[in-house]
């Protein structure tokens, strides 16, 4: 919880897919399971992943002091808090309706399994990107009832795409460390073309986004914040331009603005439609 931009990165499309789902006004019930599930599977997935990576943190500069790879907890407690963590949080999926209830199983299998990509193909950013996009189709499926419709998958390929451009930059500051530690991400597998592959990753979000948009009926509110997370863009490019590892890691804070920018457009958007 003393970091939160982690959480934040994964509920801000959970927000997008909840306001559009329901045309700015989502259900009460389902809005407290899903912004309660983002806090609890995101916790959960952090004592995965330091328990996956517990012989691999305490050689990369930033996660030394992780408590798993100091010492100070046993890899059976990260197991247990990730396990009790799960069950709460599938208590809380009980509360929808069937359909979303099945969906929840592919969210537990995609965040169970993402922490141990690193070891097996130079992608798992986008393994991140699928693992949290899911809450898009679950939340069109909580929120309506129905499976989620084309619209939805957009929703959720524009997440996979954002979430590969920030993780990749995230990925750019362990880069060092990773290759002589011999785990694999994006960053190591783009090289000197990351920072181009960033970009067309960001562009195609945008693209995305505007599709999604056109779907959705959005007006000019929408429109204007997709043009200030444009502006975010480059001023991440600009951040990543020296692969800096001190600016790559302020790159991969500043998405929390670009999502929390697209939200605002949507309920800002649905706001302005229901008033007038």
């Amino acid at each position: 919880m003393h970091r939160p931009v982690g959480t934040l990165l994964l509920l801000w499309p959970t927000l997008w897919a909840l306001w559009i789902a329901a045309e700015g006004m989502p259900d009460p019930l389902v809005l407290f399971v899903f912004v309660a599930g983002v806090a609890l599977m995101r916790a959960a997935g952090c004592a995965m992943n330091d328990f996956a990576d517990r012989h691999i943190d305490g050689h990369v500069s930033r996660t030394r002091d992780r408590p798993l790879a100091m010492g100070l907890i046993s890899p059976t407690e990260a197991v247990g808090v990730a396990v009790v963590l799960s069950i709460i949080a599938f208590g809380l999926v009980l509360l929808m309706n069937p359909l979303t209830i099945a969906l929840s199983v592919v969210a537990v299998l995609l965040a169970g399994t993402y922490p141990f990509m690193k070891r097996f193909h130079h992608l798992p950013q986008v393994h991140l990107g699928a693992a949290f996009g899911w809450a898009v189709p679950m939340a069109f499926a909580a929120q309506t009832g129905a499976f989620p419709p084309p619209l939805a998958w957009l929703l959720f390929v524009a997440t996979i795409l954002w979430a590969t451009a920030y993780d990749t930059m995230y990925a750019m500051v362990d880069r060092p460390d990773d290759l002589k530690i011999g785990v694999k991400s994006s960053a190591i597998l783009f090289g000197e073309s990351d920072r181009s592959i960033i970009g067309l990753l960001q562009l195609l979000v945008l693209i995305a986004l505007v599709l999604v948009g056109m779907q959705a009926e959005l007006g000019m509110i929408f429109t204007l914040s997709l043009v200030a997370a444009a502006g975010l863009v480059i001023y991440q490019q600009y951040l990543i331009h020296d692969r800096d590892p001190k600016g790559c890691f302020k790159a991969f804070l500043n998405n929390n603005w670009f999502g929390a920018v697209v939200f605002a457009g949507i309920a800002m958007d649905y706001l302005v439609r229901g008033v007038l």
